[in-house]
């Protein structure tokens, strides 16, 4: 407009007004992009103070934690007190008051889904804050006591300075573990220490996983592991000769004169501390157990269901499996004889070559790695003396920007057969663990979500998945026996008698922890379903009284990713393939069940399936 044109009355008036639109519109971009650097800072910040404060769990994430402006010194973080404790629970309310100071509604898509997956943890982790030695840090059967030997001895060794901050991490674990056992000591004050039986387990497992024998004769996998780390840094030409040989020194003298102490000073502390546990039963049987056994619940499953509601759907479930088994066996009669076990053998017992046809066999029903990923698994064997206080096998998650080397450990004390061998490396492998976790890694750093998404673990989302595709495997399975009907029919007697027992040990762990089952009762059920030996019986009620929820970790998530499923079902008619919905878990998750509920109602699959194009 030339500057000596005259504005009309009309242009008068609407000029004020363009300009008061322009400046509302400025404005509102400013509030957007604002949030979004806000929200974008926030997560950040909170991805690198996880991460920062605990050096062990900093490496098993990141391989070059430079690349996230993490620079800080190797440090395990120590307990202090409930000083400690109190100002946790203050900065998880400051994060919480924080994040909710940012707009969720100026957010992207992605940004917003990981708002509210964060809220809600936050949430739930202040809430699981108000519960002061209700934690158990020395569990007999996953405690830190057996499971820091195992991250020391997987941790990997990319260059020189991963081995000074390894025997840095093995100088501050006697200070770590002492601050633990503060806490137990504390707890034992508090009448909330473990019972005796569980006590006598802790001190016998210090004894046989720090074996001073076997540290002398230099035979013990601590030492044997570091050696071999060490020797695939020479052939890189990483390190000399001389330097391995100075950390081997360095590594003996920790092993015997800070992490064997330490783990005397475990045994001593809770031979003392023996005789404070008043409790042999569950933890509603503590002044606010069934208050944490809702948190716990909500924290291990992530799932949003009442304890009601879930012991219906798990009763049904049980119920459902339990008819269908019964069919089976009238159809079936022999398969009550068990010698026909030897004529049903799954034909496959090499696990790499299981492991190989579990990856080709899965592309029809799950989505490919992008060509340029070569990922490759790496199968070890768990040391004999870890045999008993390890799983039946596990997958070691490998740090987010260097998915190369996948590790699945196996136990052979639990492996029996060849079909149990099939489907745990299809759970811990292709399609469980292994594959879920590089997908899922993948797509996120394709789509670039925030590094927080990488934290935020949802035991339910992901030991339902491997739960979800162990189940499926015992289909592949059937596809090797499909002339054999008495081994198909076999196959699928044991999926359902495994689902029928973790479904059992599910409802036991809400009725012992919430409803207050005693063993005699426990003994009781057991015998319903053919479990009488009193010490099967034993057995199995001391490792749902010390293991709350793990169980139902695993059950109520395949529970959770089947209701989805049937969900997905309706929701999609013929549009509908295993593949997309595989996919659809995939590329929303990790995430609680709530979001991935609401996440299925706006999802729209493809009508394609791209083996199909090719």
């Amino acid at each position: 407009m030339p500057l000596s044109k005259k504005l009309t009355g009309k242009q008068f008036i609407l000029y004020p007004a363009l300009l008061l639109i322009i400046t509302f519109i400025i404005l509102g971009i400013s509030v957007y992009v604002s949030d979004e650097a806000r929200f974008e800072r926030y997560a950040k910040n909170l991805f690198v103070s996880e991460l920062a404060g605990n050096s062990l769990n900093l490496h098993y994430t990141l391989a070059y934690p430079e690349n996230y402006d993490i620079t800080e010194k190797t440090v395990l973080p120590i307990y202090t007190g409930t000083s400690g404790t109190k100002q946790d629970a203050e900065e998880l309310f400051s994060s919480l008051e924080t994040l909710t100071d940012i707009s969720r509604d100026n957010l992207d898509d992605d940004d917003a889904y990981t708002y509210d997956l964060l809220y809600r943890h936050l949430k739930l982790q202040l809430t699981g804050s108000s519960f002061d030695y209700y934690s158990e840090p020395f569990s007999p059967n996953s405690g830190i006591q057996s499971g820091l030997p195992v991250l020391l001895a997987d941790y990997a060794f990319r260059c020189k300075q991963d081995v000074i901050d390894y025997l840095d991490i093995l100088e501050q674990s006697r200070a770590y573990l002492e601050g633990l056992l503060k806490y137990e000591t504390e707890k034992a004050d508090a009448g909330l220490f473990m019972s005796d039986s569980s006590a006598k387990k802790v001190i016998e497992q210090c004894g046989v996983i720090m074996d001073k024998k076997m540290l002398a004769d230099g035979t013990h996998f601590l030492q044997m592991t570091f050696r071999e780390r060490l020797t695939g840094l020479i052939s890189d030409g990483l390190i000399t000769e001389q330097e391995a040989a100075a950390y081997l020194s360095e590594n003996d003298r920790l092993l015997t004169t800070v992490m064997a102490p330490a783990y005397e000073q475990i045994a001593d502390t809770f031979t003392l501390l023996t005789g404070k546990g008043k409790n042999e039963n569950g933890l509603c049987y503590y002044p606010e157990g069934k208050a944490y056994y809702r948190y716990l619940f909500a924290s291990s499953t992530g799932s949003h269901r009442s304890v009601a509601e879930t012991k219906q759907l798990l009763f049904s479930d049980f119920k459902n499996n339990y008819s269908a088994l019964m069919i089976l066996l009238t159809k079936y009669p022999q398969l009550s004889d068990s010698s026909i076990v030897s004529a049903c053998d799954f034909p496959m017992s090499d696990a790499g070559e299981i492991l190989s046809s579990l990856k080709e066999r899965i592309t029809n029903d799950f989505p490919a790695f992008p060509s340029d990923v070569k990922e490759s698994a790496v199968i070890k064997t768990v040391s004999p003396s870890m045999e008993n206080y390890c799983s039946p096998a596990y997958y070691l998650t490998p740090p987010i920007d260097d998915m190369s080397e996948n590790i699945i450990y196996l136990n052979p004390k639990n492996n029996t057969d060849s079909l149990n061998l099939y489907t745990t490396l299809a759970h811990e492998g292709y399609p469980g663990h292994l594959y879920q976790t590089v997908y899922s890694q993948i797509y996120m750093s394709k789509t670039d979500a925030s590094p927080i998404r990488y934290l935020l673990h949802y035991g339910g989302y992901v030991e339902g998945w491997a739960y979800y595709v162990e189940n499926l495997s015992y289909e592949y399975a059937k596809e090797y026996m499909q002339n054999n009907n008495l081994a198909t029919a076999y196959y699928e007697a044991c999926r359902l008698t495994r689902n029928l027992h973790i479904g059992m040990y599910s409802l036991l762990d809400i009725a012992i922890h919430y409803d207050g089952a005693t063993f005699a009762q426990v003994q009781q059920i057991l015998r319903q379903i053919g479990i009488t030996n009193p010490q099967t019986a034993r057995n199995i009620y001391e490792y749902i009284r010390e293991e709350p929820c793990n169980y139902l970790k695993y059950y109520m998530g395949y529970l959770e990713i089947r209701l989805l499923k049937q969900e997905a079902i309706d929701l999609w008619g013929e549009r509908f393939s295993l593949y997309e919905f595989h996919k659809f878990l995939l590329e929303t998750g990790p995430s609680d069940f709530n979001g991935l509920h609401e996440s299925l109602l706006s999802y729209s699959p493809d009508n394609h399936h791209p083996k199909e194009e090719s």
